[in-house]
């Protein structure tokens, strides 16, 4: 079957839900709730520490092998969990747009952490029932579908929700928010049960051998490498654009500006990006992606610093515009690119038979910069302004690059790694 024949199968649609349900919370976490509180007023130190709520999305590996070893009473041990959180997703966002930022801060604190915590749980049940649904060689394809849609969710709570804001309550924008979970849930409903993966017989068994597998397999050394990689490749760029929203308004852009130009000229990039990182792998193979697409990721912070060298506007025209759309377009190639590399490096680096908690650690490990260095970019942009800030970013994008050397040498196919 030709690349375009299987994208038009029932597994690569799957998957397609999946992105968009495990996007949504996040990108609500990144772009909704930082517009709501800095357009009421919320300093940015007090923002860029709403950074650290996303914990959950760090250390979901603690409680991963829950998910492997017990099953729900309903819908089977995969879909009843993906069930469970979905759900509980769509009641905590509807209910979080009544609380006020300047009265309530806490109480929205407390929300946005069990979101974070039901959110990285679902993640890690989608991310577990993803692989046992693909075979081997849809692994490429379908964490690129997955990718993109997860991408695409990002235009709810990160361009929709903006221009709704400027005409309706926050509440009532949370609430229609909440409602885009029901296509993640009506999929949970109608999909089988995965039959490959048995459930372990012990908790203890579901905590232990997943690690003790991943490091005789890849021994001491290679899997402290590769730990490190996962941490480190993506650090420079998850914190240029942490604070992304408030730095489009501290430049005088409007909410509906970044609703409508920002967060469009992103998603499509990164849409193409994805899908040409994809079939570009088929030929180059995974080692030389992260390697191309990693550089182009660099590069593109720097456009962000050109951006915060203009400073303010005090009006908004069309080269303004136009250059913001330059801009992000060209950061969101890099990262359309960069994350379909470094999923498909995680998806080939987790065994099948310790899905869910092999997974849930990668990943984990992989959004541990957003959470605690993301903590501090409100201090450093007060610190040392926003081109200041975008520089350091793409100063920290290098150690990423160089462990390469490491875990996907150039010239070596799997970068000296034995695969399943």
């Amino acid at each position: 079957m030709s690349v375009v024949g299987q994208l038009f199968t029932r597994r690569m649609l799957i998957c397609v839900f999946t992105g968009f349900s495990s996007g949504l919370p996040l990108y609500l976490l990144f772009n909704l709730v930082p517009a709501w509180l800095r357009s009421e007023h919320v300093d940015l130190k007090t923002i860029g520490l709403f950074a650290l709520i996303q914990f959950p999305y760090t250390w979901k590996f603690f409680w991963s092998p829950l998910l492997d070893r017990y099953a729900l009473p309903m819908l089977g041990r995969r879909r009843g969990w993906m069930a469970l959180t979905q759900i509980g997703l769509l009641a905590i966002i509807a209910g979080m747009g009544g609380f006020s930022p300047v009265s309530q801060l806490a109480t929205i604190a407390w929300c946005a952490t069990l979101l974070a915590v039901l959110g990285a749980t679902q993640d890690i049940v989608l991310d577990a029932y993803r692989r046992e649904l693909l075979s081997d060689a849809e692994l490429g394809l379908g964490n690129a579908v997955h990718v993109n849609a997860y991408r695409i969710a990002g235009l709810v709570p990160g361009s929709l929700s903006l221009i709704l804001a400027d005409f309706m309550p926050w509440s009532t924008v949370f609430i229609i928010t909440a409602l885009f979970m029901l296509p993640g849930i009506a999929m949970t409903l109608v999909v089988k049960e995965p039959n490959l993966s048995a459930a372990p017989k012990t908790l203890r068994e579901a905590v232990i051998e997943p690690f003790r597998e991943f490091i005789n397999r890849q021994g001491w050394r290679s899997a402290l490498f590769i730990l490190a990689f996962l941490l480190f490749y993506k650090l420079g760029d998850s914190m240029c654009t942490a604070l992304a929203t408030p730095f489009y308004l501290d430049m005088g852009f409007s909410k509906s500006d970044i609703g409508l130009i920002a967060k469009n000229a992103g998603l499509w990039p990164s849409v193409i990006g994805g899908m040409l990182g994809g079939l570009w792998m088929v030929k180059i193979g995974i080692n030389r992606a992260l390697w191309l697409f990693g550089v182009v990721q660099v590069v593109a912070i720097f456009g962000f610093a050109w951006l915060a060298s203009i400073g303010h506007h005090l009006e908004i025209g069309a080269l303004e515009r136009t250059q913001l759309a330059i801009v992000i377009s060209l950061e969101a190639l890099g990262v359309g690119l960069g994350t379909v590399a470094f999923v498909a490096f995680i998806a080939r680096t987790t065994h099948p038979a310790y899905t869910a908690t092999q997974f849930a650690l990668f990943t984990s490990l992989m959004a541990m910069p957003r959470t605690f260095a993301n903590a501090a970019t409100g201090w450093l942009v007060e610190s040392i302004g926003w081109s200041g800030f975008f520089l350091l970013c793409a100063v920290l994008a290098i150690p990423g690059m160089l462990l390469l050397l490491k875990v996907a040498p150039w010239n070596e196919k799997h970068g000296g790694q034995v695969l399943h």
